[in-house]
Parts: C-alpha cells; sequence; structure tokens
C-alpha cells in the first residue's frame, strides 16, 4: 500500500503540466515499459486498451473526464477495456462493484455516479448493503445488484481481474496497457494528455505491426 501511495503522490505532481515529454519520440524504458511476457488480450483481432483505475482513487477521478471523450472516439478495430485494480480492503470492495456493475450491464450508465459519490458525495460504498442503496438511487434493482454482487461469476471475475493486474505488473493507478504490451501511466507519458498521446502512438504502432507482411 505504501508503494501505491507513493505512486498517486508521483503521479499527483504529472497531473498538472509536464506535457513536454508526449512530443518526445516514444522509448522503451522512458514513456513506456514493455511487458517481458504479452498478456492474451480480451477479444483477439483488435488492439485492446486496458485502463486500470481504482473508485477512491482522486487521480483516475481527474483523468475521467479526458479519457472517456477519447475512449468514445475510438476506431472500431479498437477495443477499450475498463479493469479495477484490487489490492484489498476498499479497492476489492469497489472493484467488485465495477465488475457487478459491469456484468449487469449497467456500467455504463451509473459509471460517473458511483466515482463522484466517492470523490465528492464522501460516500465510502464499500459495504454490499450501502452499494445498493445508492445504486438504487441510480435506477439499480437492489436484490438483482446484492444477488449478482455475491454470485459464483463475479468471484470468478474478480480472481481474474487480480491475475490481470499482476500480469501487467502495475504498482498504482491510473494505468493504461496496451494489446497487453505495453504498459505507461500519468507520471512516465506526462500528464493526461501526455497518456493518451504514448496511447495513440502504441495503437498505431500495434496496427502498422498487424499490416506487415508475416515473416517467413
Amino acid at each position: 500500500m505504501r508503494n501505491l501511495i507513493l505512486s498517486a503522490a508521483l503521479v499527483s505532481a504529472s497531473l498538472f503540466g509536464m506535457t513536454a515529454q508526449a512530443a518526445e519520440p516514444l522509448e522503451a524504458g522512458k514513456q513506456y515499459v514493455e511487458l517481458s511476457n504479452a498478456v492474451p488480450v480480451a477479444v483477439p483481432g483488435k488492439i485492446e486498451v486496458v485502463e486500470l483505475f481504482w473508485y477512491g482513487c482522486p487521480h483516475c477521478y481527474a483523468f475521467e473526464p479526458v479519457v472517456n471523450p477519447w475512449a468514445e472516439k475510438l476506431p472500431a478495430d479498437v477495443n477499450f477495456v475498463r479493469l479495477p485494480a484490487m489490492f484489498g480492503g476498499p479497492w476489492d470492495a469497489h472493484g467488485q462493484m465495477f465488475l457487478t456493475l459491469e456484468a449487469m450491464g449497467v456500467e455504463h450508465k451509473v459509471h460517473a455516479a458511483v466515482f463522484n459519490a466517492i470523490q465528492k458525495e464522501g460516500k465510502r460504498l464499500t459495504k454490499p448493503d450501502e452499494m445498493a442503496e445508492f445504486l438504487a438511487t441510480q435506477g439499480v434493482d437492489k436484490d438483482k445488484f446484492l444477488a449478482t454482487y455475491n454470485s459464483f461469476a463475479i468471484a470468478g471475475q474478480i480472481k481474474k481481474a487480480k491475475e490481470l493486474a499482476q500480469k501487467y505488473g502495475i504498482s498504482g493507478v491510473p494505468t493504461m496497457v496496451v494489446n497487453g504490451k505495453y504498459r505507461f501511466d500519468l507520471g512516465t507519458a506526462g500528464g493526461p494528455e501526455g497518456t493518451l498521446d504514448v496511447a495513440d502512438q502504441l495503437i498505431a504502432k500495434e496496427r502498422a505491426a498487424a499490416a506487415s507482411p508475416s515473416k517467413n
């Protein structure tokens, strides 16, 4: 947890300014890290962009107005995925809530409201009943939420999310991973806009690699 807090502090310094770095040519080990073992993507044939986040992270909340419009305009060959980082305690509770809402098909409708409740309204939302009561105000069925939250299927999704985060080697949030190969964050990329610039360049890199003739 200490490392995560330190990472958040470093990211905080990069949120304001530090955009010049994004204009530099991409260099592994500088703006991004190339993973030693590529992680399989969720949808084969599409370039995957994963954003790892936590509802309790103020930097993730500040990133929302920047990343959301960008994600909405991604071309059809790119698959954008949100993945909750789960490091225990409230991280796990919030991650389980996100995965439950995603499984119910309502995450996109209440994602912003959940973020606002935690970041602006001071709600903890770490207990299932508390979550259900709040989500009911957003039109989510309480009983269905609780049944899904405690289901075997969600337990499997939690395990998968934790395994992915471990394979990505993340130490803080928000962190992005392109095509299961390249990991970067606001600190290494030079702020929110720089992060998306790095993502765009890595997407282009993967698209070009896919289009090039296979080597014999």
